[in-house]
C-alpha cells in the first residue's frame, strides 16, 4: 500500500540483540524481507561467527548501534576492532549508527579495511537534537564521500526536524548527501519504528517532494543502490 517491494530489516535493540523473528519472515516471504543483524561484538561466543554470517537465509549483513554513551565504548575502547577484519574478509556489509563527533572514527576503519562495505545510518544523526543544531557537524559525515567503501542511509530524518512533511528544511541536506556520494551510495530508508510520519509519507518525500533527483536516481536511491551494495539480487 505505500509502494514498497521489499524491506531490509534492522531488528529493534529492544528485545535484545535477537535476528530470530526477522529471519523468519525472509525465509517466509524470501523476495520481500531481508536482514541485517545483530551480534554483540563483546561477547565470548561472537568472535568468529562472521565467516559464516551469511549462510543464515536471508542474512545480508551486520547492524551495529554504536551512537549512545552506553554502546559508544564498544568503538572508542576498540571492542569493535575484530569486527572489521573478520566482516572484510568475509565479505559481510555492515551497517553503522554512530554520532557525527565519532564520523572520523569510522573514517579511520574504512581508511584501514577498505575491502569492507559500510552504510553510514540515519546520515550520522543521533540524540535529541533538531534541524541545524542536529545537522551541525553534517561535514564530518559529508567528508566520507572520499571512501568508496562507505554509503549513507538517508533514513529517519523526520525524527530530526520540528518541521511538518514534507520538510522542506531537510531537503538541503539530501542534496547536500547526494551531491557528495551521488546517488548510487545514498539509500533511502525509514527506520518505521519511530517515524512520525506515515510509511507512504517517507516514499513520496522522496519520489515527490525532491523535483531535483531524476528517475535514474530515484531508482537507485530508493533501492537499487542498497541491494546491489548489500547483493541482495533482484
Amino acid at each position: 500500500a505505500a509502494g514498497v517491494d521489499r524491506v531490509v530489516i534492522v531488528p529493534p535493540l529492544w528485545e535484545g540483540r535477537r535476528n530470530d523473528h526477522a529471519l523468519a519472515a525472509a525465509k517466509a516471504h524470501p523476495q520481500r524481507f531481508a536482514v541485517m543483524g545483530r551480534l554483540d561484538p563483546a561477547a565470548a561466543g561472537s568472535r568468529g561467527r562472521i565467516a559464516g554470517w551469511r549462510d543464515q537465509p536471508g542474512m545480508l549483513g551486520l547492524r551495529f548501534a554504536l551512537h549512545s554513551p552506553a554502546l559508544s565504548p564498544l568503538l572508542t575502547g576498540g571492542q569493535m576492532e575484530w569486527v572489521w577484519g573478520e566482516a572484510e574478509r568475509a565479505g559481510v556489509p555492515i551497517y553503522v549508527l554512530v554520532p557525527h563527533a565519532l564520523v572520523p572514527q569510522i573514517d579511520d576503519v574504512a581508511r584501514r579495511y577498505p575491502a569492507l562495505r559500510l552504510v553510514m545510518d540515519h546520515f550520522a544523526l543521533a540524540g535529541a537534537a533538531r534541524d541545524a543544531e542536529a545537522f551541525r557537524e553534517f561535514d564530518k559525515l559529508l567528508a566520507l564521500a572520499k571512501r568508496p567503501n562507505v554509503a549513507v542511509k538517508a533514513s529517519a530524518l523526520p525524527c530530526f526536524s520540528n518541521d511538518g512533511y514534507p520538510y522542506r528544511s531537510l531537503h538541503a541536506y539530501v542534496r547536500r548527501a547526494y551531491d557528495a556520494f551521488g546517488p548510487r551510495r545514498m539509500f533511502w530508508g525509514t527506520d518505521l519504528s519511530r517515524s512520525p510520519i506515515s510509511y507512504r509519507q517517507n516514499v513520496t518525500m522522496f519520489v515527490d517532494e525532491m523535483p531535483w533527483l531524476s528517475g535514474e536516481d530515484k531508482e537507485w536511491i530508493m533501492g537499487r543502490g542498497v541491494c546491489e551494495w548489500l547483493g541482495w539480487k533482484a
